[in-house]
């Protein structure tokens, strides 16, 4: 019998061979997203099969064509296009070249998909968040600490300052968020106004103010604010300010030095002179990092929002609907992104601590450090 591996075999034995171990060819409806695997799903859009089909559930009442004249896009085309934006960041006519459509139709599909996100914004992003206030101070006490000594021991810190040898295994209590603000980049915006979007690094950026919990799951975002504005300045704007103020929430947020201290935002001791306050400062940075984590993984998962080609307005819808985007993946328990901690500058004071906020952290530090 001739060697079947010979291109000009016609033996006919041969060819029966070939045949029989030739893999046949699986064709697949390029029309269709959701005709690919989970893994391929994940690369081009930041989800898997089944959390596009929720979104698909989700979004499809809002973003359905009344009629498929002139070919109209289906609903998972829509919502994958958005998608893709989002998770690459890329042109739009890259977008389009991707899935075989124009760039207008591509510009259409995202803005109707960042439009109807931002209507779903006070469903997936809620203060405090989505479990138990309870919970929630638990999962942040056992970030520094622990519930019982065998983890404590486990997890404790050695460090030395001074004369000092200090373990940190108490945890932070009475915490239910964290809070910081993260630039997002934007192209030079026209009109008078362009100079106040010029942030300490001078590049155009819109400054967004987010808290999230111990799971790296946002529960509040304030997206409308010029580069220039200053963090503190953010939050005394804002309406969580104001409720926390009136007292309409049993526990505390967790800000870095740019803020002022409150009785409900814990900073941490610019010049700490005692173990407890050192200890104190240790438990806090590691109670607080968990904003610049989820910063991290907001910006990993969505590359869009390491710089936005558009207006200011359309950038704050954008980051706003990457948010909400980005709890639906925590909640659906989504592959999470390598991350690369999104280390924003430290801004200096410009507010006094409250001197009841000082009472308040003196008090933390005594009974709890």
């Amino acid at each position: 019998m001739a060697c079947p591996f010979i291109d000009d075999v016609m033996d006919e034995e041969a060819l029966i061979l070939r045949r029989a171990f030739r893999r046949e060819r699986f064709f697949r409806d390029r029309s269709d997203p959701l005709a690919f695997d989970d893994s391929h799903l994940y690369e081009r859009y930041r989800f898997c099969g089944d959390g596009i089909c929720y979104l698909c559930r989700l979004l499809g009442p809002k973003i359905q064509h009344r009629t498929s004249r002139s070919h109209a896009l289906t609903i998972p085309q829509t919502v994958c296009i958005g998608l893709r934006f989002f998770a690459s960041g890329i042109f739009l006519y890259a977008v389009g070249d991707a899935e075989n459509l124009s760039k207008a139709t591509v510009c259409r599909s995202i803005r109707q998909m960042y439009l109807v996100l931002k209507g779903f914004l006070n469903i997936f992003i809620t203060f405090p968040g989505h479990k138990r206030t309870c919970f929630i101070k638990e999962e942040f006490y056992k970030i520094a600490g622990g519930p019982n000594m065998n983890y404590r021991l486990q997890n404790r810190v050695t460090f030395t300052v001074g004369h000092y040898s200090l373990f940190c295994v108490t945890g932070f209590p009475n915490v239910i968020g964290a809070m910081d603000c993260t630039h997002i980049r934007i192209k030079r915006p026209s009109g008078v106004h362009e100079g106040d979007f010029v942030n300490r690094k001078s590049y155009h950026s819109i400054n967004v103010q987010m808290i999230c919990d111990a799971d790296c799951t946002f529960s509040n975002v304030e997206a409308k604010w010029p580069g220039s504005v200053h963090d503190s300045r953010v939050f005394r704007a804002s309406t969580i300010f104001q409720r926390l103020s009136q007292g309409e929430y049993a526990g505390v947020l967790l800000g870095d030095k740019g803020y002022a201290c409150q009785p409900f935002l814990l900073t941490p001791f610019a010049d700490p002179q005692t173990a407890a306050q050192h200890t104190y400062n240790l438990a806090h940075a590691r109670s607080r990092a968990r904003i610049e984590m989820a910063f991290g993984l907001l910006k990993s998962r969505f590359q869009c929002l390491h710089h936005l080609r558009v207006t200011p307005e359309r950038a704050c819808d954008i980051t706003v609907a990457c948010t909400a985007l980005h709890n639906i993946a925590c909640l659906r328990k989504e592959r999470a992104p390598r991350v690369a901690l999104d280390m924003d500058w430290d801004n200096e004071a410009i507010f006094q601590d409250n001197v009841n906020g000082r009472l308040v952290r003196d008090q933390y530090v005594a009974n709890y450090f």
